[in-house]
């Protein structure tokens, strides 16, 4: 028996059967979780976690469920449903746009509504599923952009001081994937994000090769945003990165591996480079295409997507344990082949390779 708990006051009622993480992200993997509560404001979010943290009880914050990977035997503890929502937009000529959004509205949503308000920043992050409180943890990032450029304020939770906090873009600890509420995991819950757009009909300067050769235009200029807006979208399809229920392609959690960054002396000869603060930024999926796992590499019933070698995805049917030992095959392939280390991407939670 599992429980739900719902409501302002977070009552919990008994369900006849558990709620299976599995209906619950994009991998469509992860068995039940032993408990769920369902926030639905602000108020909910902090008293559900500050409850399970008073108790001991381990705590799991799902929402897009894009960016998670679960185990077959699921979470022994609560699972806290961000699905908190509003949008409150402050805009002028001169500072642009101040956009306060609430963690639980739907990332792919908001970006449609900037393109069609003539906000610029975020246009080339289309297509991307999960929640918008998701993106400042992960630092999101695609053709060129990263939330961090964007972002204003993060409105978080803390549990250890147990006071509300908002950090100001400097002092979230952004970088290559990652922040200050990402390396304290167990610290921070998002509440809202405060993105500062600025206004107009073109987007940022495009910076990533493959887009300005969509969009045919040169490198370093801008684009009417709903052109690029469709041109990444275009793009994110043909790698099966856009979420069709019938395509075992998007059943995936996006890119499983980031891009590794090294030392530009360990850079394999013919891998893309793109030099970066501390290092040199490579290809991951380069890496995996060398190491011999090529598209549509397949174990069963899992597999690399046709269309993409970072996407590990579930071709139905297939288990978390399954999945993790194909990403530990293809880890293990390129560390013996370059001596380098691919790293996860997605959140692993009681599960590991």
């Amino acid at each position: 028996m599992a429980r739900r708990c719902s409501g302002p006051r977070g009552q919990w009622s008994t369900l006849a059967e558990p709620e299976v993480l599995a209906g619950h992200t994009t991998l469509r993997l992860g068995g039940p979780a032993t408990s769920w509560t369902r926030a639905a404001t602000e108020s909910e979010i902090v008293e559900s976690v500050s409850t399970a943290d008073e108790a001991g009880t381990p705590t799991l914050l799902l929402a897009g469920g894009s960016n998670l990977v679960v185990a077959d035997h699921g979470f022994e503890g609560q699972v806290v449903e961000i699905a908190t929502t509003g949008v409150a937009v402050e805009s002028d000529a001169c500072g642009g746009a101040y956009v306060t959004v609430a963690a639980g509205e739907n990332w792919d949503v908001l970006v449609t509504r900037a393109v069609a308000e003539g906000w610029i920043g975020v246009e080339a992050l289309s297509g991307i599923p999960g929640s918008v409180g998701a993106t400042p943890i992960q630092n999101v990032g695609a053709y060129g952009q990263e939330v961090s450029e964007t972002v204003a304020r993060v409105r978080t939770w803390d549990r250890a001081d147990k006071q509300v906090r908002t950090f100001a873009n400097a002092d979230c600890g952004f970088g290559y994937r990652t922040s200050r509420f990402k390396s304290q995991p167990a610290r921070f819950v998002v509440l809202s994000v405060t993105f500062q757009l600025r206004l107009g009909d073109l987007g940022a300067p495009v910076r990533y090769a493959e887009l300005a050769k969509r969009l045919d235009v040169p490198l370093d200029t801008r684009a009417p945003l709903a052109d690029v807006r469709e041109a990444v979208l275009g793009l994110r399809r043909s790698k099966g990165m856009v979420l069709d229920a019938d395509d075992h392609d998007t059943w995936s959690a996006g890119s499983f591996f980031t891009n590794p960054v090294l030392p530009a002396d360990q850079v394999p000869d013919g891998a893309p480079a793109w030099p970066q603060q501390g290092g040199v930024k490579t290809s991951a999926a380069w890496l995996i295409e060398q190491a011999g796992y090529h598209k549509g590499y397949t174990r069963g019933r899992v597999g690399l997507s046709t269309k993409h070698t970072l996407a590990l995805t579930n071709r139905g049917g297939a288990a978390t344990e399954e999945l993790m030992a194909l990403a530990a095959e293809v880890r293990d392939g390129v560390r013996d082949r370059f001596g380098v280390t691919l790293v996860n991407e997605p959140v692993l939670v009681g599960c590991s390779f």
